[in-house]
């Protein structure tokens, strides 16, 4: 995909037509190719070491935010950098030096391996067991399936469930058409997207987008506008527009469950969600990763992936460590019982006060 072609799709995943000529002169700057040349570095340790210390330095949108000197991560991983060193020592010197950033969103990629960043969720309890969710709520195989969603009117309950596993599983209208009319009885709706870790923003859009009757600003996009740290554009709106009337939307409770596992695009619907009326937030903390990833290329050919615009919520806040939950709940060792879906089914049974 050339620079023209990513521009136009970041746009429209985030902002819509509005502020068209305005997003694309801010994306010069990002999009095109890095003013560093591929002739300034050496195809050697050293040169992809200064290249990928470079192109973090100018381009990476949270060491402020994160209190990061990269100056000094800077003399102590260059000081691990020798002539000679062999590719795979090389890589792991390079992944270390990332993961400074914990970033989920930060990767370092060659032919034999994929540098990550996974503390965000691994050092955190999981709050989510597929086995209990899957045998006792929606009560495998007794549940359908819309684009990507399980879905099904809870036992001995009037609240519908839903269990989206990924935003990169397509959506369709028709399917939320048939989901919330399936629903439309109900006296609320829990939707779970643990372990979720994000996929299409234009997917969590298009299902915020039934929960409202009003365009809404959603939440702001910055832009790195320079090389320097704290070089960033202004705030620019990203609104979210509701779905046309002629489309089913649902207005009744809405219990969201989140845990560590919600990342990307995950912590930005339950970012958007949030800010709803109708909706609470139930769980743990999502896992964060506001950043917009873009990637870049060293002299030797491995990619780098990294954040490069903050996207914050309405209020301006950021999100990049998660979503705090409206209700917080850690799950029990019941083996039989879900302690977050059963208090979001309490919730809405209460009249969702």
């Amino acid at each position: 995909m050339n620079i023209k072609n990513v521009t136009y799709f970041l746009f429209r995943t985030l902002c819509g037509w509005r502020h068209f000529c305005l997003f694309c002169s801010l994306s010069l700057i990002l999009f095109l190719p890095s003013c560093i040349s591929e002739g300034e570095f050496a195809d050697d340790p050293v040169g992809n070491f200064e290249a990928l210390w470079t192109i973090m330095d100018e381009r990476y949108c949270f060491f402020d935010y994160k209190d990061i000197d990269w100056d000094e991560v800077y003399q102590r991983y260059r000081s691990r950098i020798a002539k000679n060193m062999t590719d795979e020592e090389l890589f792991g010197v390079l992944a270390d030096m990332l993961a400074e950033l914990k970033d989920g969103h930060v990767n370092l990629t060659s032919s034999f391996d994929m540098a990550r960043y996974w503390k965000w969720f691994e050092e955190y309890p999981i709050n989510f067991k597929e086995e209990i969710v899957n045998k006792y709520y929606l009560q495998q195989p007794d549940y359908q399936i819309a684009g990507g969603m399980k879905y099904r009117i809870l036992a001995n309950t009037n609240i519908g469930y839903i269990y989206y596993e990924s935003f990169s599983s397509a959506v369709g209208e028709s399917n939320l058409d048939q989901i919330l009319a399936a629903f439309s009885s109900c006296d609320g709706i829990i939707i779970d997207v643990r372990n979720n870790g994000g996929g299409l923003l234009t997917t969590v859009n298009q299902i915020a987008s039934r929960f409202i009757t009003e365009d809404k600003i959603c939440g702001y996009i910055r832009h790195k506008t320079g090389p320097a740290h704290d070089a960033f554009s202004d705030f620019y709106e990203i609104k979210l527009k509701t779905a046309p009337s002629d489309r089913i939307h649902y207005l009744k409770p809405v219990a969201v469950l989140t845990n560590r596992g919600c990342y990307s695009a995950t912590n930005n619907f339950v970012s958007v969600m949030k800010e709803l009326p109708q909706v609470k937030i139930i769980g743990d903390y999502t896992g964060g990763g506001s950043g917009l990833p873009v990637s870049s290329e060293l002299p030797n050919g491995w990619s780098v992936r990294f954040s490069a615009s903050p996207i914050y919520n309405e209020n301006k806040e950021d999100t990049e460590f998660g979503v705090a939950p409206d209700i917080f709940v850690d799950m029990l060792d019941d083996l039989d019982r879900d302690a977050i879906i059963e208090k979001a089914k309490e919730w809405i049974v209460s009249g969702a006060e």
